[in-house]
């Protein structure tokens, strides 16, 4: 059985800093171990770009999931060829093995039709369970679905369900509140949105793109000028029949993102010309709960600040606080706002965590998605 999973988690000297992927796989791996399945995992670990990186091996992986499940995972240092083949063969029912960094090969992203029909002959059905990598056509995630029976695991069909129902069927009133940095990277996620949610909250850095083309001065913030035109066309379209956009009434700016470095909260029509916009301010934070409140639920993707860097995590965290205490059905869009609620602890206390950043997004935005669409494939055949 090999189960593609995404444990694509973040690494500091050897060590997991944050295992919430690995813990999201958990009722996948135990559900087939309890059927008696031989389970021979895949994932990625960062971008070795086709060559052996030591630092992304992925015995840690193995290591942690054996803690977790409190029983041995057995690891092996290639994915493909003798060493491969010669651990799958020594397993026994309800074991566990890991395999090697799949991007170790470069045929991984090339989606080579040689390399996933290796990887398909290590098992006799392929289960994919990594949704953070269903926007990727690679070998592991859709080619292998060419060579062996494929289903979705346990995480990959609770993500469809979920994020499927706010593109089918969403719930109202609908909020979505979309954060990060650039709105050329999330143009059709926007787009996409307006045309399901009842309002749409605007934070993080792509604001004050929008509050540039309301006319508004943003100092030395980060301004996308070949947006500015899609910004006005998005405000002009606002509650003209889709959503309503909802944009920051203040900002803490500063010289630059620094701990340290002074920093004052000013309204959104009084940036000083040498600061940068950084996070928003306390009043913003209460204008998008506001928002909120009501509504039947809460779509949110993005921090609001450089949440990265205190104190431009204030208003990322201030939100997410405000939020766990809500009526409201959350949905969290994955991505580095995860990494901010497991800083505080509140990602428990929301009702769904995507755990894809770019799939999810792209999901939203009504993409198909090749790792999605070879599963689909094969159902239909």
């Amino acid at each position: 059985m090999l189960l593609r999973v995404d444990f694509n988690v973040p690494i500091k000297d050897g060590r997991i800093q944050d295992d919430t992927r690995i813990r999201e796989a958990l009722p996948t791996v135990e559900d087939l171990m309890g059927r008696g399945a031989r389970v021979i995992l895949m994932t990625h670990l960062g971008r070795p770009d086709g060559q052996v990186d030591e630092a992304a091996r992925t015995t840690p992986l193995a290591a942690r999931l054996g803690e977790l499940l409190e029983r041995p995972v057995k690891h092996v240092d290639d994915c493909v060829g003798p060493a491969a083949e010669a651990a799958v063969n020594a397993m026994r029912d309800g074991d566990i093995l890991m395999l090697e960094n799949v991007r170790f090969h470069p045929g991984e992203t090339r989606n080579d039709p040689v390399f996933a029909k290796q990887l398909a002959s290590l098992g006799d059905l392929y289960v994919n369970d990594a949704f953070g990598t269903a926007h990727r056509a690679h070998a592991s995630t859709a080619g292998i679905a060419q060579f062996l029976p494929a289903v979705a695991g346990l995480l990959m069909e609770r993500e469809i369900a979920t994020l499927g129902r706010i593109m089918t069927d969403p719930p109202h009133p609908l909020v979505a509140i979309i954060g990060g940095s650039k709105i050329s990277t999330k143009i059709g996620v926007l787009k996409s949105l307006m045309q399901r949610v009842d309002r749409l909250c605007i934070g993080g850095a792509m604001a004050c793109t929008f509050l540039k083309a309301k006319g508004l001065e943003m100092g030395r913030s980060l301004v996308e000028e070949d947006q500015l035109d899609v910004a006005r066309s998005l405000l002009s379209s606002s509650g003209q029949g889709g959503g309503t956009l909802v944009l920051p009434l203040d900002a803490v700016v500063a010289p630059e993102a620094r701990p340290g470095v002074p920093v004052e909260t000013v309204g959104v029509d009084a940036v000083p010309p040498d600061m940068k916009v950084l996070d928003v301010g306390a009043m913003t934070v209460e204008r998008f709960l506001q928002t909120c409140d009501g509504a039947a639920a809460v779509v949110w993707n993005g921090p609001l600040g450089v949440y990265e860097v205190a104190p431009f995590d204030r208003g990322t965290d201030a939100l997410a606080q405000g939020l766990a205490g809500s009526d409201a059905e959350t949905i969290i869009g994955g991505g580095d706002l995860v990494a901010a609620l497991q800083k505080q602890h509140l990602a428990e206390r929301m009702s769904f965590v995507s755990t894809g950043g770019g799939a999810t997004l792209e999901f939203l935005e009504g993409r198909t998605l090749p790792g999605i669409a070879a599963l689909n494939d094969r159902n239909d055949a």
